[in-house]
C-alpha cells in the first residue's frame, strides 16, 4: 500500500503573516499585523495538521 504523504499547513502559516503584515502596515500597526497574522497562520495550521492526522490510517 502507497505511503500517503502529509498536507502541507505551512503555506497557511506563512500567508497569514504576510496577509497580517499588510494589514498592519495599512492600519499603521505591522507589528499587531504581524502577532495578529501569526496567530492566524497557526491556528489554521494546527487544523490542518488534526484534519490530516485524522485522515492518516493507523500506523502498524
Amino acid at each position: 500500500m502507497p505511503n500517503r504523504t502529509s498536507q502541507a499547513g505551512g503555506l497557511f502559516l506563512m500567508l497569514a503573516i504576510v496577509l497580517g503584515t499588510s494589514w498592519g502596515v495599512y492600519v499603521d500597526q505591522p507589528m499587531l499585523g504581524v502577532l495578529r497574522g501569526t496567530g492566524i497562520g497557526v491556528v489554521i495550521a494546527l487544523v490542518v495538521w488534526l484534519i490530516d492526522r485524522r485522515r492518516r490510517p493507523p500506523a502498524g
